[in-house]
């Protein structure tokens, strides 16, 4: 059992304040410090009608208020009513799809808000360190199948990747204030493509998968052959928890990678194992080469060396068993009756080496 994870964040006097806390990774986050007996609040937009914080009813379970964080006055108010002593900030608009739909708000959302997170963090008295999560397209992509490292070149060619290249501009910004005037600790967070029980997303593809299943309707796969470094949303959750602690205890930090040990795997090898873990008979059309979209990367793989030897930090489910998992937890919701809340708890208890009974 993870017994220390958290101690740091527990002996603060102020809460975790997630950004975004009504998303998917969000509502993970909260039920994982929860789990860990460390307080949290949240701001972010009303949840979506499928989402996971509906389906687990997580409405009212912290003190939270929705707006947008474009909204500077707002976000700075809440920050000083509840005196946070952290931050996790994943409030983002997320789809690269989307994000060709409507640039111009990609990039207000997930530039101007971050700068608007950190620069109420830095009017505050109350806040110590901020963990920023951005993502693993900020790399410059040649698809050479290469593993990316905190250093390399930062380049983003679609909307949602450069937005997200613009926020690690930001990052940088603001440690460069706080080694100059002082302020919070800040560190930038690069994650693969996370999965698990909840994520109702479009154009996300277990969402799409789990639909087509779940109604036995055929899906329609794209870039069979594009990899992607999948991992269960616990991994890199645990991950933006330990840097948190880190900083607290004064270790320096700038950004980290938080990926799968193992090369990433292919579109195709994630369908596959998800229909041989789902119980009834599905239906799959994979899209020919000639017919795929050449808007998203087609190999992204990460390096995360460094969170291994600065946190001790590791994965606790590998790709294919990240992918099992997930396809576990909506067969329990959807064919077994189980809560999603009981199901993200047996998700919980696994991350945190604890007895099915704990």
């Amino acid at each position: 059992m993870m017994v220390n994870l958290g101690e740091n964040l527990r002996a603060l006097s102020g809460p975790v304040l997630i950004t975004g806390h009504t998303g998917f990774k969000g509502t993970w986050l909260t039920l994982l410090l929860e789990q860990l007996n460390i307080p949290v609040i949240g701001i972010a937009l009303p949840a979506e009608e499928h989402s996971l914080f509906n389906r687990a009813d997580r409405l009212g379970a912290i003190p939270e208020s929705f707006f947008d964080i474009r909204n500077f006055d707002l976000l700075s108010s809440f920050v000083k009513q509840y005196q946070p002593s952290t931050i996790v900030h994943l409030a983002a608009q997320p789809l690269v799809l989307e994000s060709y739909e409507k640039p111009r708000e990609t990039f207000e959302t997930n530039v101007l808000g971050t700068a608007n997170v950190l620069s109420a963090a830095h009017e505050s008295n109350s806040v110590i360190a901020v963990v920023v999560a951005t993502t693993d397209k900020v790399y410059k992509n040649d698809n050479l199948e290469k593993f990316f490292v905190e250093s390399d070149p930062l380049q983003g060619n679609d909307p949602y990747s450069a937005s997200k290249v613009g926020a690690e501009s930001v990052v940088i910004a603001w440690q460069q204030i706080s080694k100059l005037r002082g302020g919070p600790r800040t560190i930038s967070v690069r994650a693969g493509n996370v999965i698990g029980g909840g994520d109702w997303s479009k154009d996300r593809l277990l969402p799409d998968l789990i639909r087509g299943f779940s109604t036995h309707n055929p899906v329609t796969i794209r870039n069979a052959r594009s990899t992607r470094p999948w991992q269960h949303v616990l991994d890199p959750l645990n991950g933006y928890v330990m840097a948190l602690e880190a900083m607290v205890k004064g270790v320096e930090l700038d950004s980290l990678n938080f990926g799968p040990e193992s090369a990433s795997l292919a579109v195709k090898d994630i369908v596959e194992t998800s229909r041989k873990s789902w119980p009834s008979h599905t239906l799959v059309e994979y899209l020919d080469d000639c017919q795929t979209s050449p808007i998203e990367s087609t190999n992204l793989q990460l390096n995360s060396a460094k969170a291994r030897a600065v946190l001790n930090w590791s994965s606790r489910w590998g790709q294919s068993h990240a992918v099992t998992s997930t396809i576990e937890w909506w067969n329990k919701v959807i064919n077994h009756g189980i809560s999603p809340y009981e199901a993200c708890q047996d998700d919980l208890r696994i991350l945190l080496g604890k007895s099915p009974n704990a």
